[in-house]
C-alpha cells in the first residue's frame, strides 16, 4: 500500500512536469528560460526518484523508507501552505496521502516487510 501511494505522488508530480512543460512551451511568460528548463529537469528527476522508491518498496528493500520519509516531509511542508493559503482541496490531496504514508513506514509490519538488505555479490 505505501508503494502505490509513493508511486501516485510520483504520477502526481510526473503530470505536473508535464503541464509545466506544455505551459513553457505553449509560450507561457517566465523570468528566466533556463531556470524553467532547470525547473522541468527537477520535477522530471524527482519523479523518477519517487518511481525507484516506490518499485523497491514493493519488492521489500530497507533503503527506500528513508527516500519515502524525506519525500513525505517534502509534500508536507508543501501541503499545510497550501492549505492554509486558500486551497483545501490541492492541500487535503497533498497532506492526506502524505501522512498515512508516514504512518505507514513506522508500522511494524512495513518495517518487518521493508527489512532485505541487498544481496551480497556472488562469490568464486
Amino acid at each position: 500500500m505505501i508503494s502505490g501511494i509513493v508511486a501516485a505522488e510520483a504520477t502526481a508530480l510526473l503530470g505536473a512536469a508535464a503541464w509545466y512543460g506544455f505551459q513553457l512551451a505553449s509560450g507561457a511568460p517566465v523570468m528566466s528560460f533556463w531556470g524553467a528548463i532547470f525547473t522541468l529537469g527537477l520535477l522530471l528527476a524527482f519523479a523518477s526518484w519517487l518511481y525507484a522508491v516506490a518499485v523497491f518498496l514493493f519488492r521489500g528493500f530497507r533503503w527506500p523508507r528513508a527516500g519515502a520519509l524525506v519525500a513525505q516531509l517534502f509534500v508536507l511542508t508543501i501541503g499545510f501552505p497550501t492549505l492554509t493559503g486558500g486551497f483545501p482541496v490541492a492541500g487535503a490531496a497533498m497532506l492526506i496521502p502524505a501522512a498515512t504514508a508516514i504512518v505507514l513506514l513506522f508500522d511494524k509490519r512495513v518495517i518487518r516487510f521493508a527489512s532485505r538488505a541487498a544481496s551480497a555479490p556472488p562469490a568464486l
